[in-house]
């Protein structure tokens, strides 16, 4: 069994409540059928009920009657979610009749159904821009404690099994936050070690990597990663975790015998942190292409609820996958 069809199997025990904010997305309406059918996830739609109704006779969709639908226009928990809004930002001057508008957009519903209780993650982002879809979950559902930013990671699984664990491998942060800091960088590490074990069901073994390997190189860039590196240890004492490492002394055993000796690693990293995201991308997709890698993601992470992106260009299969993966990130929060 594969790592995506393991992610499938476990979320259908989970059983978790997943909104998917475009529910009269032709792409999100057949993603959710798919669900529904397979017993993935429970699903939430929102959007005009008439116009649900009609792109599944237009799909010949046969399990939409199990799903939830909501009109973000006109249901019965519309006064409870504006008060909701109301309480928690009020301190930045939300009034009862902003919140009224504001409820009745799909992405702002979404989050605050969330929030309330009402479900336990979404996906979004077939039609609507990154930005969108992460600005109401940033208002209402906020970071994990101790987490000030959100990251982006992928599961790398490559037809080479010798590098990572059987040729799994997670990357972060490769889609989010350009340039963060060490601090911030420690953040991104911690947190991918969690989804590592999340989704992936691996014991994290991270690398922060740089282009300098304990010392080879001066420079303020490498000072950033050595002490990101000490505030991860900080925070989570257990992880097995060093740096600063170049990527083959992370992942390469007889290279890391020569430039890491004594490295807990042993050049057998199976997370690797990139300093910023202008290394994160390009690796991933570089080891995409030209490794024949394939890429799941991003996951986002970070946020105390599930909420994750998705890219305009999405296939159906891409939605299905990205609910799975919302369902297992919300049991592990």
């Amino acid at each position: 069994m594969d790592l995506l069809q393991k992610i499938r199997e476990n979320a259908k025990k989970l059983n978790k409540r997943i909104v998917l904010a475009e529910g009269t997305e032709e792409r999100t309406i057949q993603a959710a059928d798919i669900i529904l059918g397979e017993s993935i996830a429970q699903i939430i739609l929102l959007g005009n009920p008439g116009e649900i109704h009609s792109l599944g006779e237009k799909f010949q969709l046969k399990n939409l009657d199990k799903a939830k639908i909501v009109d973000p226009q006109n249901h019965e928990k519309i006064d409870f979610y504006t008060d909701l809004m109301v309480d928690l930002r009020k301190h930045k001057g939300m009034t009862k009749d902003k919140a009224l508008l504001l409820i009745k957009d799909p992405l702002f519903l979404a989050t605050l159904m969330i929030k309330g209780g009402d479900a336990d993650g979404e996906v979004a982002g077939a039609m609507n821009a990154t930005g969108d879809v992460l600005r109401p979950a940033f208002h209402y559902i906020k970071t994990l404690p101790g987490i000030t930013i959100v990251s982006g990671a992928f599961i790398m699984i490559l037809k080479d099994k010798q590098f990572g664990d059987d040729g799994i491998l997670v990357f972060a942060d490769c889609a989010v936050h350009p340039n963060p800091t060490d601090r911030e960088m420690a953040e991104i590490a911690v947190v991918t070690a969690k989804t590592t074990q999340i989704l992936a069901g691996m014991e994290p073994r991270v690398a922060m990597l740089s282009f300098s390997t304990k010392g080879s190189a001066s420079h303020e860039l490498v000072d950033k990663v050595i002490s990101a590196t000490k505030i991860a240890k900080e925070m989570n004492p257990s992880l097995i975790i060093d740096g600063e490492l170049q990527a083959d002394a992370a992942i390469v055993e007889k290279v890391a015998f020569k430039k890491a000796p004594g490295s807990e690693l042993a050049g057998k990293a199976n997370v690797l942190i990139f300093p910023d995201l202008n290394s994160g991308n390009i690796c991933y997709k570089l080891v995409q292409r030209m490794a024949g890698a394939e890429a799941i993601g991003p996951v986002l992470q970070g946020m105390a609820a599930p909420i994750n992106d998705l890219s305009r260009g999405c296939s159906v299969s891409d939605i299905v996958n990205q609910i799975a993966i919302t369902a297992n990130q919300a049991a592990g929060k």
